[in-house]
């Protein structure tokens, strides 16, 4: 018998464990289904972005990077051997064509130009006498009182000093030419790099080391590649005449460093990665760009005017092919195959399928469908997505338990226990608590 009383106070406890659950979950669910109810409704109607399809101009510019190469680059050498006696140039100055840079010293060739020029005088002196000489046995011929082969011998004589005196001129020649060596003079108009050489060098012709490197700055070109695919557009506007502009920027592409023409492109393509080189030049007055740089270019091949264009953003791609979404009147989207033309990275060119005017959306695209609901940009959610949805009524607190809600999950047994147990409380009052 003690055994029957037993589980059957197992079997109670269970039962009230399992009706408090029950109690909890029914409880506790109202709210959440109205809460997705009204979300529900809420969503109906999707949030988006839209532009509007309009006439516009769209550049066609090819992107690429490239290098700023120099037009012009010197390695100043000496012509002549010798001691640098001095130098004239500061590290890093611009030095105009003709500027003096060095001076090797002069005076063994001095000595030689002397030598060269007395050389010469005393051929000229000899000519002369034998000149003189073939004047006279020119007279004797004629009056036979010398043998002809005297006079004969006379003439080879006068054209072997005529001879010498065009060697002479020669090395007279030759020794101001090294005389005006000495002088190194910049060749054009550029910058100076570092010194190679220090005043009091020995230096010859055979030497590896320059003394500087010039490099023209003003102007200077830009090297850049593009894919073989563009270019027969670009060969087809510079044989038309066209300059074509050019833009380079810094390596954040942020700031525009300068605008230039296209000079002429390679004559062969790069079979190993399908590219062609092309030269770009600028004027460079404010010498922003800087031999060796590296630079994004923006190569202007031509502008299509009068097309209809739509932001970038709104271009779909699919298994229906290549779409937009269309916004209709009754604020719903439709699915609009289109056609591409060219892009400048921000607008697209729609070449059919679309008409100016036209809407479309170009953000909250992932969460649409053809046919869904759109809320514009700025209209009311609440007249977007309709009638709002009427709330749940309220959970139905049971009429044997008045007391907080907090208490509702108690089992109804314990509340009745608990409201029983007062000093004579009636329904509504809280039982008393001993101090």
């Amino acid at each position: 018998m003690k055994r029957l009383r037993t589980l059957l106070g197992i079997g109670l406890g269970l039962a009230v464990v399992a009706g408090a659950g029950w109690y909890i979950s029914q409880s506790g669910s109202s709210a959440p289904s109205t809460a997705r109810q009204g979300r529900f409704a809420a969503g109906a109607a999707t949030p988006v972005g839209i532009a509007t399809a309009a006439k516009g101009e769209i550049p066609v510019v090819v992107r690429a990077l490239g290098t700023v190469t120099a037009l012009n680059t010197v390695n100043v050498k000496t012509q002549i051997t010798g001691q640098l006696i001095k130098v004239e140039f500061k590290e890093g100055q611009m030095v105009k064509e003709g500027d003096l840079l060095a001076v090797v010293d002069p005076r063994p060739y001095d000595v030689a130009l002397q030598q060269a020029i007395g050389t010469m005088q005393k051929d000229e002196a000899l000519l002369k006498n034998a000149q003189v000489d073939l004047e006279r046995y020119k007279k004797l011929v004629a009056q036979e009182s010398i043998a002809r082969q005297q006079y004969d011998t006379q003439i080879s004589l006068v054209r072997q000093y005529e001879a010498a005196l065009v060697v002479d001129q020669a090395q007279v020649d030759a020794a101001k030419l090294n005389v005006t060596y000495t002088k190194i003079l910049a060749p054009l108009t550029g910058r100076i790099g570092l010194r190679f050489v220090d005043q009091g060098n020995y230096v010859t012709m055979a030497d590896a080391t320059s003394i500087c490197i010039i490099i023209q700055v003003q102007p200077i070109s830009v090297i850049f590649t593009i894919p073989e695919d563009s270019l027969p557009q670009v060969r087809q506007r510079l044989k038309a005449g066209a300059a074509l502009e050019v833009r380079v920027l810094d390596r954040a592409q942020k700031t525009e460093l300068a605008v230039g023409k296209l000079d002429t492109h390679d004559n062969v393509i790069d079979t190993t990665t399908g590219t062609v080189k092309l030269r770009a030049t600028f004027d460079n007055k404010d010498e922003a760009l800087f031999p060796n740089q590296f630079v994004n270019v923006r190569l202007l091949v031509d502008t299509v005017k009068d097309a209809t264009v739509v932001p970038v953003a709104a271009i779909q791609r699919g298994q229906p092919g290549t779409f937009v979404y269309l916004v209709q009147p009754d604020d719903t989207v439709k699915i609009q195959v289109v056609e591409l033309g060219v892009t400048d990275g921000e607008k697209q060119q729609i070449t059919s399928g679309l008409q100016v005017g036209d809407q479309v959306v170009i953000d909250g695209t992932d969460r649409l469908r053809d046919g869904a609901k759109i809320r514009r940009p700025g209209a009311n959610p609440r007249a977007a997505s309709g009638p709002p949805v009427a709330a749940a009524p309220p959970d139905t607190v049971s009429p044997v338990s008045p007391v907080a809600p907090a208490n509702a999950a108690e089992p109804q047994g314990q509340q009745r226990r608990r409201q029983g147990n007062g000093n004579g409380g009636g329904a509504g009052r809280p039982a008393q608590t001993n101090q």
